[in-house]
């Protein structure tokens, strides 16, 4: 049973959400969770049978008196001690550091450019290269009945190709997160955001679910979204519609809470952070 567990593809990817070939980014995320933890079961297995050995091979003996051997210190011991986890703690880094460069690194000329717009609670998604936007998105509130994901803002995307989603916030701190797509990033108002960019390739189509991952009020679990990855026919008749319906330009600082501040870099511009 439990070798046929192990085999199950949620054990290979480490009970993650979504599969491995979401996006172009997921199977280098879950390669990095899945072999972390590996390396982490390794390093407990020996630890703790180090610790069982210790306490079987010097427990106390009957007929034993008096204390045991005192050593004051061990300095191989000691030295032994403090390597070992900063070689793994460096080599932990290293791997880390070299898939969260390759992950955020910009695509110089992406296919699709979004511009999302957090907002208590919803979302304001526009297509910038189309210039056209979804509907200004309204708050979830959700009743407990089923049916609320058909409510909620939905941003559509064209599988196979490169996107680059520009997050920027209206009015408090918020964070972009698609579950499936294993990303996310942090929002911030004005001009306070790191990086607003995250780059990547949908490579698998159907419907993704999107929320906050932020604390950011009192209906926090209410600002809800989906992400439709289509085929590129899809995603061109729906651009029409949108452009068919008026939504044309960009929903941008103007609806912002406080429109006056510093403006964020304009949608329909693409500079370095």
């Amino acid at each position: 049973m439990l070798a046929t567990t192990s085999c199950s593809a949620e054990v290979q990817r480490g009970w993650l959400p979504g599969e491995r070939d979401t996006t172009d980014n997921t199977t280098l995320i879950t390669d990095l969770w899945v072999n972390s933890w590996i390396a982490a079961l390794i390093i407990g297995i020996i630890t703790w049978g180090l610790m069982i050995w210790v306490i079987v091979a010097y427990r106390r003996r009957k007929n034993t008196v008096g204390f045991p051997a005192q050593m004051s210190y061990n300095l191989p011991l000691e030295v032994f001690y403090l390597s070992v986890p900063l070689m793994i703690i460096g080599v932990l880094f290293v791997f880390t550091d070299r898939d969260q460069r390759a992950i955020d690194e910009r695509f110089p000329d992406p296919d699709v450019v979004i511009d999302v717009r957090g907002k208590q609670w919803s979302w304001d998604f526009n297509y910038v290269k189309e210039d056209v936007h979804e509907d200004p998105g309204q708050q979830a509130r959700l009743t407990g009945d089923w049916g609320t994901p058909e409510r909620l803002p939905t941003l559509y995307l064209p599988v196979d190709k490169k996107v680059e989603i520009q997050v920027n916030s209206r009015d408090v701190q918020h964070s972009f997160w698609v579950v499936e797509f294993l990303q996310k990033r942090d929002m911030y108002p004005g001009e306070n955001q790191y990086n607003r960019y995250i780059s990547i390739t949908p490579t698998r189509t159907g419907q993704f679910t999107g929320k906050c991952a932020e604390l950011c009020g009192e209906y926090h679990s209410e600002m809800l979204f989906n992400v439709r990855v289509v085929t590129q026919q899809e995603y061109d008749s729906h651009i029409s519609e949108l452009r068919a319906r008026g939504n044309t330009g960009i929903l941008g600082d103007e609806y912002d809470r406080a429109p006056g501040r510093p403006a964020l870099e304009p949608a329909q511009q693409r500079t370095e952070p």
